[in-house]
């Protein structure tokens, strides 16, 4: 299983549903959901209803979210997760942060360094949400790669946070970046946790609807490091 020093499973939604019109219920300590396998770190989805389960809210996809929420939190730092996508129609991975005051706001910020849906083969999207009006004027800040073996090939992707700049991409190149000093909305002054979840269908990764037969997906990750400056 994950470190559970690191890592926690967040099933906070699972009864109400998960935002976007996701269509997974996320498992907590299920190794068929989550689990080391060689080395690495598997998050894989499967079609079927966990009725069982007492928090289960009609949900006919199982899959994992782990955060380090209330583990560990950061302000500035290069973070990089080393993984194999699935390109399974239906499919959302991503790598994200949300601020750890728990604040339910866009005005806090938002960090997605990679989200990838199966429907697009390869398009990897890397993503600021800045401010409240900018969420809801849908004109955050985003950009996106096209990596054709994203999902046959381990890739390195990346956040460089400083002070005054975001800078995110793929295998050391930069596809991304956003300067402070270009808007006035920039929330990204406190810690944030990390977010690395597998989701099914919504409103991004169901455009196309999903592939069940060809379940279950999975998301392969080597590994996930932060690094931050040293003290002078």
């Amino acid at each position: 299983m994950p470190d559970p020093a690191r890592w926690s499973f967040d099933t906070e939604y699972n009864r109400s549903g998960w935002h976007n019109r996701e269509r997974q219920y996320y498992a907590a300590d299920r190794p068929k959901n989550a689990r080391i396998e060689n080395g690495r770190l598997i998050i894989e989805a499967h079609r079927e209803q966990l009725s069982d389960r007492p928090d289960w809210g009609g949900q006919e996809y199982s899959s994992a979210r782990l955060v380090t929420r209330d583990r560990s939190a950061w302000t500035y730092g290069y973070f990089e997760v080393r993984a194999k996508l699935p390109c399974t129609r239906g499919t959302w991975p991503a790598l994200w942060m949300l601020p750890a005051s728990r604040t339910p706001d866009f005005a806090h910020g938002e960090i997605d360094i990679f989200e990838h849906v199966g429907h697009d083969p390869g398009r990897v999207h890397h993503s600021l949400h800045t401010g409240s009006r900018n969420h809801r004027r849908g004109n955050h800040r985003t950009s996106s790669v096209l990596l054709r073996s994203a999902c046959d090939e381990f890739h390195t992707y990346h956040l460089h946070w400083t002070e005054d700049r975001m800078a995110m991409g793929v295998d050391g190149r930069v596809g991304f970046e956003e300067q402070r000093r270009a808007n006035p909305d920039w929330p990204f002054q406190h810690p944030f946790y990390l977010i690395l979840n597998l989701a099914i269908g919504g409103t991004l990764g169901g455009g196309r609807g999903i592939n069940e037969r060809a379940m279950p997906a999975r998301l392969e990750v080597e590994y996930v490091r932060v690094y931050r400056r040293s003290p002078k």
